[in-house]
């Protein structure tokens, strides 16, 4: 052999050894939900996950063992995304706010031995723990009134401690979906997978991160792992400010006190933030980058924060995606676009990431590939190294035999590479051999002013197979006809989208992450007739 590099296995623990050894003295600042901040630093986190992963090793856990977090963001939760994955464990993060049933299928299906919690989710806790049946220890991030808390924990270790070493395609992290069709399914990621994935999130295209970075994520880490932030923001050594209570004061106040450059969340957080702004009559902190994600944008919103000089990067993913797919960052010919077509681009879903490749296939048999033209519309599909393989305990991989994972969206592909999502397959409505938009039917109906909420179905009908019907939830103290929302879209969409009925309801039901619940809007209106 004429030349070799050396071998380096592809493990999170280079990750925080590096932020450690780099950028070790660059601030992790947190605000509790009782107002008491605290600060440390990468050097202290990397520490600290030294004496968790003790403490782990401590308790039994082994190699391959699923360890549950069942919080918020701050630098305890970040403690053990490092420490966790450095004993060779498994970290699974809970999303606390699905429902019970489902919290307690997917702890158990984890298998999970150790749960770390938030003093604030104390009821949860109190209500599974004999559900829970895999779990034998409890630990208190924040408080150790009804178990141990996190601190003593790890403070009866030294940190003399060696981080375990094995293959790059061990696991690291489980995520589980929402479960909107059936029991959420595992998502499990691996070292080499997570690695790659959060050297995708550094490319100027994604979150473009610097020494100088300041970043406050509202997105979750119990979701869809923070969209990457707390791999990808150690291998910049940034500063990440948390805080563990999502209320718009405390976010504005932290943005304005800490130098934030950077924030991550999805729609509505942004939508609380401009009410707060606007009812206090103050304007927007100066932020350099807002990545939004999870549901699309209202233009409304990207035109607000790019007036107020902020680059808007529309992002989309899902769990089964790691999540980066797509992010919306300036194309080459941002300079020479008006201001309403950077926002015509902005409000699309972005372009993929180096590691990722898209196609979209004809709706009619899912097989033929269509052009990336901006018109042809089909399901979307996406490959790559973190792309899931196979779910979690599943006992057939779900990929077909050339790789593409079906995400159940349904897009065009500009001739740029630009995604632009119009609807879930599931959704999507197909009336005389063509195919309706739920979505954009959803989102027109929205810009009515008497509008809180719609949501548009596919109804059986005699003559065209299917028919839209749009469900509208009214504005408190407006009233409106269905004839008026019908006429409002009719410049809107295509004449024959416009929905056979209007019909008005107190409320439309969502899913437990507070997506429309289609299935259950179905359920409730089973018996509904369209006549020919």
């Amino acid at each position: 052999m004429l030349g070799q590099m050396q071998e380096w296995t592809m493990r999170i623990t280079h990750v925080i050894d590096h932020a450690a050894r780099e950028a070790g003295d660059r601030e992790i600042v947190t605000r509790w939900a009782d107002g008491s901040e605290t600060r440390t630093d990468w050097k202290g986190i990397r520490t600290d996950a030294l004496k968790m992963a003790q403490a782990l090793q401590a308790l039994g856990i082994r190699k391959g063992d699923r360890v549950a977090s069942l919080a918020m963001n701050h630098s305890r939760h970040l403690v053990s995304w490092y420490g966790v994955a450095g004993m060779g464990g498994v970290l699974h993060t809970v999303n606390p706010r699905l429902f019970e049933d489902q919290l307690e299928y997917i702890v158990n299906h984890a298998e999970d031995k150790v749960m770390l919690y938030d003093a604030a989710f104390q009821p949860i806790i109190d209500k599974m723990r004999e559900k829970w049946t895999t779990v034998e220890h409890y630990i208190c991030y924040d408080s150790g009134e009804q178990s141990q808390s996190f601190e003593d924990w790890i403070g009866a270790q030294d940190g003399d401690f060696e981080w375990v070493t094995g293959a790059e395609t061990d696991p690291c992290m489980i995520c589980y979906t929402s479960g909107t069709t059936g029991n959420p399914k595992g998502v499990q990621y691996e070292h080499r997978s997570t690695l790659m994935h959060a050297l995708a999130g550094l490319q100027p295209a994604a979150f473009n991160f610097s020494a100088s970075s300041v970043m406050l994520p509202v997105v979750p880490m119990f979701h869809a792992a923070s969209w990457g932030l707390p791999y990808a923001g150690a291998m910049a050594g940034i500063k990440f400010v948390f805080s563990a209570v999502n209320d718009p004061a405390v976010l504005h106040q932290l943005l304005i006190d800490e130098g934030v450059t950077d924030s991550a969340g999805v729609p509505t957080v942004w939508l609380a933030h401009f009410q707060y702004c606007d009812k206090e009559g103050i304007d927007l902190p100066p932020l350099k980058a807002a990545t939004i994600g999870g549901s699309a944008c209202p233009r409304f919103m990207i035109e607000r924060l790019m007036k107020n000089g902020t680059r808007v990067q529309h992002a989309w993913g899902m769990t089964e995606t790691s999540p980066i797919g797509t992010v919306g960052g300036p194309t080459w010919d941002w300079d020479q676009l008006s201001f309403e077509e950077k926002v015509d681009k902005t409000a699309m879903q972005g372009r993929p990431v180096f590691g990722v490749e898209l196609r979209t296939v004809s709706l009619d048999d899912m097989v033929t590939e269509l052009p990336r033209d901006g018109e042809s519309s089909g399901a979307l599909q996406i490959r790559g190294p973190w792309i899931i393989k196979r779910y979690f305990k599943a006992e057939q991989d779900a990929v077909g035999n050339d790789g593409w994972f079906d995400t159940g969206d349904v897009g065009i592909i500009h001739p740029d590479g630009t995604l632009q999502l119009t609807d879930r397959t599931k959704d999507v409505i197909k009336s005389g051999g063509e195919w309706i938009s739920s979505v954009e039917l959803e989102n027109a109906a929205c810009g009515h002013p008497a509008v809180a909420e719609a949501a548009c179905v596919g109804m059986p009908h005699p003559k065209w197979d299917e028919r839209p019907v749009l469900f509208v939830v009214k504005k408190e103290g407006q009233e409106v006809e269905a004839e008026t929302i019908v006429n409002f879209l009719s410049d809107k969409v295509a004449k024959w989208w416009l929905p056979d009925a209007v019909e008005f309801v107190d409320d439309i039901p969502h899913t437990a992450t507070g997506k429309i619940s289609k299935k259950d809007l179905r359920d409730r209106f089973a018996d509904y007739k369209l006549e020919a």
